[in-house]
């Protein structure tokens, strides 16, 4: 089946919206239960996307990359965290960090298992309903697999830097925080130099097609 632009990017904004919605949240829930209630005070710690969405990462910049047809990302609204709240700082900051990408990849599994049912239903003869959960169910595993791969990535403030922050000490932690205010330029050039999707689609791609043959999906070989 074909579809409109409107609908293509219905098919990808809704698991969008809902990858970077539970990625956030899962941030703030870990950071409350190891006892940073600054999230959870906020409202940040909930799915309801309006609390999390930043109009210009969440949805400009993925339509955008969407109608052009590249490399999709996006970001939302940061959790605020405070780490001195956090019982172990060192432990805990690596354990929020690390949600976010756990989320992700949950996230994927569940996309997965959407897709699968959405096949089922092509043996009903649903055909335009099982191609609409197949077809959703696969940019949602390739989104969050994305966001999964983005984020573990050790480029300040990215998830992967606060892990790499929670062994550093000294001047290197120093030198390494200082890095922060140009993160988003730093993963921009990367993007726009093409070296972004080089670093990210190896770590995306094996692990698509270890979930497509986990929920014996067709279309990765």
């Amino acid at each position: 089946m074909t579809v409109n632009i409107v609908q293509k990017i219905l098919l990808w904004i809704i698991p969008l919206i809902f990858a970077i919605t539970v990625h956030e949240a899962a941030h703030g829930w870990v950071a409350n239960k190891l006892g940073d209630p600054t999230a959870k005070n906020l409202g940040r710690i909930t799915l309801n996307p309006i609390k999390h969405i930043d109009i210009f990462g969440t949805l400009i910049i993925p339509g955008i990359l969407i109608m052009l047809g590249g490399f999709v990302f996006g970001y939302a609204k940061p959790v605020p965290v405070n780490w001195q709240n956090l019982r172990n700082i060192r432990r805990d900051m690596a354990l929020v960090a690390l949600a976010g990408p756990i989320s992700n990849l949950i996230m994927a599994l569940i996309w997965a298992a959407i897709a699968k049912f959405g096949l089922s239903l092509y043996s009903k003869d649903a055909l335009y309903a099982g191609f609409i959960l197949y077809a959703m169910g696969g940019i949602g595993i390739f989104i969050n697999l994305i966001l999964m791969a983005l984020n573990i990535l050790p480029i300040p403030p990215l998830d992967g830097s606060r892990v790499v922050m929670s062994f550093l000490r000294g001047k290197a932690a120093l030198f390494y925080a200082r890095i922060e205010p140009y993160g988003f330029f730093i993963v921009l050039g990367l993007l726009i130099l093409g070296a972004l999707g080089h670093v990210l689609m190896p770590m995306v791609g094996y692990c698509t097609k270890v979930i497509y043959s986990l929920f014996g999906l067709p279309g990765v070989q």
